[in-house]
C-alpha cells in the first residue's frame, strides 16, 4: 500500500471509492475544487497496481468568525471494504492533519460522522483522539443526525 498526495488524475478513482462505500456523494467538480484550492490536504491510498483503494478529501475552513484560529475540516474519507482494518484510514487522516498544521498552521480539525457509524466513531474517538463537540440534528440527507467532532492539533 502506498499513501500519497492526491492528483487531478486520481479524482475519478476517489469518486469511485466514494460511490462504492458512502451514501454522501459529490460531483467531480467538488473534488476538483478541493484539489485545486488545498492541494496539500487530500491523499489517496493505492494498491500495488496503482488502483485507488482509499482517500481523504480535506480542506481548510473558509468561513471563520473574526479572531477564530485557522482550522481544517475532513470533508470525506473512505476505504474500500476489502482494504479495511489495515490502518489506511488512520494513515490518511494523519497525513492530512500533518499538512493542515505544517502548511496552514491549523489549530484543530473538524469532521462530521453519522451517529450510526460505529467503526468510524471508534477510529476518530478512540484511535485519533477526536471528541464530540455537538450533535447536528438531521445533518444528512436521509435525516440521520451527525456528531460534529473536533481534534486539537499540535504544531
Amino acid at each position: 500500500m502506498n499513501i500519497r498526495l492526491a492528483r487531478a488524475e486520481d479524482l475519478m478513482g476517489m469518486q469511485a471509492c466514494n460511490l462504492n462505500n458512502l451514501p454522501e456523494n459529490y460531483t467531480l467538480r467538488y473534488y476538483l475544487y478541493h484539489a485545486l484550492t488545498w492541494p496539500q490536504l487530500s491523499y489517496v491510498a493505492e494498491d500495488h497496481n496503482g488502483r485507488i483503494v482509499g482517500y481523504i478529501l480535506a480542506k481548510m475552513e473558509e468561513e471563520t468568525e473574526e479572531g477564530e484560529e485557522p482550522h481544517g475540516h475532513v470533508t470525506s474519507i473512505s476505504v474500500l471494504r476489502s482494504y479495511r482494518r489495515l490502518g489506511l484510514a488512520k494513515k490518511l487522516m494523519m497525513q492530512s492533519q500533518e499538512a493542515m498544521v505544517g502548511v496552514y498552521k491549523a489549530a484543530y480539525v473538524s469532521l462530521h460522522v453519522r451517529q450510526s457509524n460505529r467503526a468510524a466513531i471508534g477510529l476518530y474517538r478512540d484511535t485519533l483522539g477526536f471528541t464530540v463537540e455537538k450533535i447536528e440534528a438531521k445533518y444528512y440527507n436521509d435525516g440521520e443526525d451527525a456528531y460534529a467532532m473536533r481534534l486539537e492539533l499540535k504544531p
